[in-house]
């Protein structure tokens, strides 16, 4: 089984990057799952223009960097959305991959790790209603990082209690991933 961990900002400077580098870690630590670090960034998907519906094209789509994203996303068995929350909302870059196609989200496990200046809250909620409609299950667990209490002058650095709410969404991940998959 392998969980891919979502880097879902691509600005420059992005905290997202070293938010999934301690995920991933913790993960690796955690076991029970193969885990790969997916940096959206490396992808540089345009914006979705295509005429036709994501879901109607039987994953044969126009664009070759579509195309590309499209196979990570299906070789994965479940994910974990690293997501800043923008304008107590997603990210415009994550939402615009995850609608550039469409089938290969279904039936697969999301954890929600997020971060912002209320810990991301907003964006998990809007993040949990757009899975939803692709059948993609988001796990109840979630990391909500705080920016002004995860975060210090010289970075990422996630209060005590973070490594045990990354457990349970790792574990909740890996137990939903090994279900949907059987």
């Amino acid at each position: 089984m392998k969980i891919g961990i979502i880097i879902g900002s691509t600005r420059n400077g992005r905290l997202g990057s070293s938010v999934g580098k301690w995920v991933y870690e913790e993960a690796l630590a955690h076991g029970g799952a193969e885990f790969e670090v997916v940096e959206l960034d490396e992808f540089n998907l345009e914006l979705l223009t295509d005429a036709t519906v994501p879901g109607m094209v039987n994953r044969e789509y126009a664009d070759p960097k579509v195309r590309r994203w499209s196979e990570k996303i299906d070789e994965l068995d479940g994910f974990i959305f690293v997501s800043p929350e923008y304008n107590h909302s997603v990210p415009a870059a994550l939402k615009n991959a995850f609608d550039s196609i469409f089938p290969e989200w279904g039936n697969k496990a999301l954890g929600l790790v997020a971060y912002g200046a209320d810990g991301g809250v907003r964006a998990v909620e809007h993040w949990r209603t757009i899975a939803a409609n692709a059948n993609l299950v988001a796990v109840r667990s979630q990391v909500s990082l705080g920016l002004f209490t995860d975060f210090a002058e010289s970075g990422f650095a996630p209060l005590e209690r973070r490594e045990a709410e990354l457990k349970s969404v790792l574990d909740s991940v890996i137990e939903l991933s090994a279900k949907l998959q059987g």
